[in-house]
């Protein structure tokens, strides 16, 4: 068991449908062409698979797709979807545990490489993502940028979202290197909101690149999304890809 805050049953059971819009054919058409293309003829493995928002698609584009994923919860969801013998998933967490035999492409979406909550996990994560590569294969975070530009002085608060059926915002521990992310999410039409937070370590990109080459990965590409637009000072987030010498 790392850090990482495990997701419970309710949040698993209503998880795709508050993520509809992030797992429709349009947002998702340019993650997986950007995926298959790096698996090529290989295997991927999914770290923190979730429900197969990105895992089942991939797969079913004909890459073979294996998953790792800590809550027994989300998984349970994801098996709705598809068995175990097309789409194989490891109960366990993303930075000590091993499944068998080697994969092209490890890739790790939607800024979850903060759930790991100390700085020795992501490294322990970067590690694993090596220990499961072939020679010359690729490991692909994608993770947001942290927007402490956004802060001005004695201010610890950036909102993310405000919309009528939600409120997001981000409050911030700067010598700690941590946030917590508090959502506020209209529960049916009679008003009322059902308040959620979770934990997360923020990591800077070029921290990730330090983890990288512990993990003897070097850095391939860097670009602002997956559409292959360039990464600059005013990106929001990446989509960096380190590779395994061959």
């Amino acid at each position: 068991m790392t850090s990482s805050e495990l997701w419970t049953r309710a949040t698993a059971d209503r998880y795709d449908a508050e993520e509809a819009e992030a797992s429709s054919a349009a947002a998702l058409g340019p993650t997986l062409a950007f995926l298959a293309e790096l698996a090529g003829d290989g295997r991927a493995l999914e770290f923190a698979i979730g429900t197969g928002r990105v895992g089942v698609p991939l797969r079913e584009r004909g890459v073979p797709v294996v998953g790792i994923e800590l809550s027994e919860h989300m998984a349970a969801v994801l098996r709705r979807k598809v068995d175990e013998d097309t789409l194989p998933v490891a109960i366990g967490d993303m930075a000590t545990t091993v499944v068998p035999g080697g994969f092209t492409l490890v890739y790790l979406v939607y800024n979850t490489i903060t759930n790991l909550l100390t700085q020795d996990e992501q490294v322990e994560c970067f590690r694993n993502a090596a220990r499961h590569l072939e020679p010359g294969g690729r490991f692909v975070i994608e993770l947001g940028v942290p927007p402490l530009r956004l802060l001005p002085p004695g201010q610890v608060a950036v909102p993310f979202d405000v919309s009528e059926q939600h409120l997001g915002f981000d409050t911030f521990d700067l010598v700690e290197q941590m946030l917590v992310s508090h959502h506020f999410t209209r529960d049916g039409d009679d008003g009322h909101y059902r308040r959620d937070n979770s934990r997360h370590r923020y990591a800077w990109p070029a921290e990730l690149d330090l983890m990288a080459r512990i993990a003897g990965l070097e850095l391939e590409r860097r670009v602002s999304d997956w559409d292959g637009s360039p990464f600059t000072q005013d990106s929001t987030k990446h989509i960096s890809v380190w590779r395994k010498p061959a």
